[in-house]
C-alpha cells in the first residue's frame, strides 16, 4: 500500500492533467495537492506499519506525527474546500469543479485513514461491512493505543 499510494500521485496527475486534459488552474491544483498530501500521509503510515510488523515493535513509528496530522488536516481541508468551493461559485466549469472534487476526495481519504475504514476492496472486507458495518481504521486504532 505504501508504494501504491505514492505511485498514485504521478499516475493520477498524468491521467487527469495529461490524458484527460484538465486545466492546471489554481483550484484544480489546490484540490489535487490536498489529495496528494493525504496519499503521502497514507503511504507514510503503511510504511510505518510494515516496519512495525517487521521489527515487532508494539506501535508504528511516527504516531505523534500522525496524531498531529489528524488535528491539522481538518483545518487544511476546510481551507481547501472553502477556496475551491468559492472558485466553483464564481467561475463554474472545468477549471474549478475538478479541484473541488479532488478536495472532497481528500476529505474522504482523511476519514478513511484517521477515522473509519471507507475502502472495502476485498470479499472479506465487504462481508464484514455487510454484517458489522463500518469499523475504525487501523491508524485510528493505533492512535488510540498511544493516547491511553
Amino acid at each position: 500500500m505504501a508504494i501504491l499510494e505514492v505511485a498514485n500521485i504521478p499516475l493520477q496527475a498524468f491521467i487527469w492533467f495529461g490524458v484527460i486534459g484538465l486545466p492546471t488552474t489554481w483550484p484544480n491544483l489546490t484540490g489535487f495537492t490536498l489529495f496528494a498530501i493525504l496519499l503521502i500521509q497514507g503511504a507514510a503510515y503503511w510504511s510505518a506499519k510494515l516496519d512495525q510488523l517487521r521489527t515487532r515493535r508494539p506501535h508504528p513509528r511516527g504516531l505523534a506525527a500522525f496524531a498531529a496530522a489528524r488535528k491539522l488536516n481538518p483545518l487544511l481541508l476546510t481551507a481547501g474546500l472553502l477556496a475551491t468551493g468559492a472558485a466553483v461559485l464564481t467561475d463554474p466549469g472545468g477549471g474549478t469543479w475538478p479541484g473541488l472534487g479532488f478536495a472532497l476526495f481528500a476529505v474522504l481519504e482523511h476519514v478513511n485513514y484517521f477515522h473509519v475504514q471507507l475502502m472495502h476492496d476485498t470479499a472479506a472486507d465487504l462481508r464484514r461491512l455487510r454484517t458489522v458495518g463500518l469499523r475504525r481504521s487501523q491508524l485510528a486504532r493505533d492512535l488510540t493505543r498511544i493516547t491511553r
